[in-house]
């Protein structure tokens, strides 16, 4: 893939007025977009129907986590808006996963359902207060092996992770990386953040960028940037 298709923006800004702005001034930089739990608890699935209807391709990331059958319920509508990828928590167990894989894929065939391994704001000093004693790597790989033997096509994880992925389940699965940030940039809230060139290196499939574009004075020039970082 070109890096352009790799790239996905987060759009988490509160309105749909922001959002379009957002998309505009990116233009053709990036052909994807997230829409998160700000976006969509702000907007409603409305947001993702003009981003869908407008050519855009949606990784829509409420990061589902409930009983089977709840999870499995929500997927559904959310493969009937039309995304292409959407996010569920690998730790909600076997049978979420395969539900919420089930209830999409009757929907739409080709959307990708992603499992979410650890958050890339947690470290292994996190993953001991809440009383998980491996390490952020150790789990990564339990939890991407729990949602890639339930169907799930691909995984979230941060790049800090995505090497020792490819390592142990190969090449035919996605990894999405979100914490990635412009060489030079802050970390604002995140704990692992690699560059967007570290990303690619380590194996991610796609980055997600937000606050780095969105929040840039030139939101398409930082996009630009990014690209030309993912060589």
């Amino acid at each position: 893939m070109e890096p352009r298709q790799r790239l996905i923006v987060a759009l988490d800004v509160s309105t749909a007025a922001a959002a379009r702005n957002i998309v505009a001034a990116v233009a053709d930089s990036a052909l994807a977009y997230k829409v998160g739990m700000q976006l969509y608890t702000a907007e409603g699935p409305s947001i993702v129907r003009e981003l869908v209807g407008s050519g855009r391709r949606v990784f829509l990331d409420l990061k589902y986590h409930d009983i089977p059958n709840t999870v499995g319920a929500a997927v559904r509508e959310a493969a009937q808006l039309g995304v292409s990828m959407l996010t569920v928590h690998a730790s909600g167990g076997g049978k979420m996963l395969r539900a919420a894989v089930e209830a999409a894929h009757a929907i739409k065939p080709d959307v990708l359902v992603l499992g979410v391994t650890v958050l890339t704001s947690l470290d292994d000093v996190d993953l001991g207060k809440i009383g998980l004693r491996e390490g952020v790597l150790d789990q990564v790989l339990r939890l991407a092996a729990l949602a890639l033997s339930n169907g799930c096509k691909g995984v979230v994880a941060s790049a800090l992770e995505a090497a020792a992925l490819r390592k142990e389940f190969g090449r035919d699965f996605v990894i999405v990386t979100p914490g990635v940030r412009s060489a030079g940039s802050g970390p604002n809230d995140q704990a692992r953040i690699v560059t967007p060139a570290e990303a690619i290196a380590a194996g991610a499939s796609y980055i997600v960028v937000g606050r780095p574009i969105t929040e840039a004075a030139d939101p398409a020039s930082e996009a630009r940037a990014i690209l030309g970082q993912m060589g």
